[in-house]
């Protein structure tokens, strides 16, 4: 502990079944769709629908949303290293030269999970998944479920969030040690790269040289040398909390519901609005923001949802 702020160094594991590791993040994205088929599940009744058709729904969106974050991570941020290693891109597997597969027979990768996926295209990923989904169930209407899916979704945005703290990634920029919420995040690779961390302590494990990295006054210098950062990743995840509850209560104590596209609208532009601004004390994660200059490429992604949500908000409709 440090004074106004904190060392962040979490083992990002909880623990390993053979060659699998479940980690917090993973535990987190399942802890986002078990709320979210919960409160689904609530609204569905309340609504005289079938579970049936919400077991199918849930479905359609978990493929969905796993497809599109991480084809949205790819291509809007990373394509130059994925077009050379296309078999990543839906294989939770890294290039490693020391990994090994199934037991040891393929040598060569390593079994990481997904730890890049990009909430922009899990968005995209959501809205054809139920363009898909009204095209088997016609008596659905496609404005009609996402202002009730996006309840559920503020909810497990948050948890995403809360899961890129845990693997210290999508950190903010550097900020002075003596601002309130100052994190020095030890794993971050940018300031501290793994091979590096291996290479000084001589640990076997990065989990254990970034142990002594933090605890082994031998190493001090190094740990002074990680900057305190923004913890962006809770700024963003905090909002997502707020327009969690805001849009619970306008369902549940309001008519905003019965105004189609209403809520869904509100959610856009609350969401990515939330988004830009925190975009602002964030550091760069790469994508097409250099070409582009002035905004980052989180920024300029957001500013057509936003557009979109206020659309959907003033657009005249009938009520439902």
């Amino acid at each position: 502990m440090h004074f106004l702020g904190i060392t962040w160094n979490p083992n990002e594991t909880l623990f390993n079944i053979g060659f699998i590791q479940i980690k917090y993040y993973n535990l987190l994205w399942i802890t986002a769709f078990a709320l979210g088929w919960f409160l689904m599940k609530k609204i569905f009744l309340n609504e005289k629908k079938s579970v049936e058709q919400l077991d199918s729904l849930f479905i359609y969106t978990v493929l969905s949303t796993m497809l599109g974050a991480r084809l949205g991570h790819v291509f809007f941020y990373d394509w130059a290293y994925y077009s050379n290693h296309l078999i990543e891109i839906l294989i939770p597997v890294r290039e490693s030269d020391t990994g090994s597969l199934l037991f040891g027979l393929i040598d060569g990768y390593e079994f990481t999970g997904f730890t890049g996926l990009a909430s922009h295209g899990a968005t995209l990923g959501i809205i054809i998944g139920t363009y898909l989904y009204t095209r088997k169930y016609p008596e659905f209407n496609m404005l009609w479920i996402f202002d009730r899916m996006v309840i559920p979704v503020a909810i497990g945005a948050f948890c995403v969030r809360l899961g890129n703290f845990f693997n210290s990634e999508i950190n903010g920029k550097v900020v002075d040690e003596n601002f309130i919420f100052a994190t020095k995040f030890i794993r971050d690779s940018d300031d501290l790269h793994p091979s590096k961390a291996l290479g000084i302590t001589q640990e076997k494990t990065l989990n254990a040289a970034y142990a002594a990295i933090e605890n082994n006054p031998k190493f001090s210098q190094y740990l002074a040398e990680i900057p305190y950062r923004h913890p962006a990743q809770l700024y963003e995840g905090i909002g997502y909390i707020f327009i969690f509850i805001l849009l619970y209560f306008l369902y549940w104590k309001t008519d905003k519901k019965n105004k189609t596209g209403y809520l869904f609208g509100l959610f856009f532009v609350l969401l990515w609005t939330v988004r830009f601004f925190a975009e602002f004390v964030k550091k760069s994660q790469g994508g097409f923001e250099e070409s582009l200059g002035l905004l980052s490429t989180g920024q300029w992604l957001s500013i057509p949802f936003i557009l979109v949500g206020f659309y959907f908000m003033f657009r005249k409709t009938k009520t439902a």
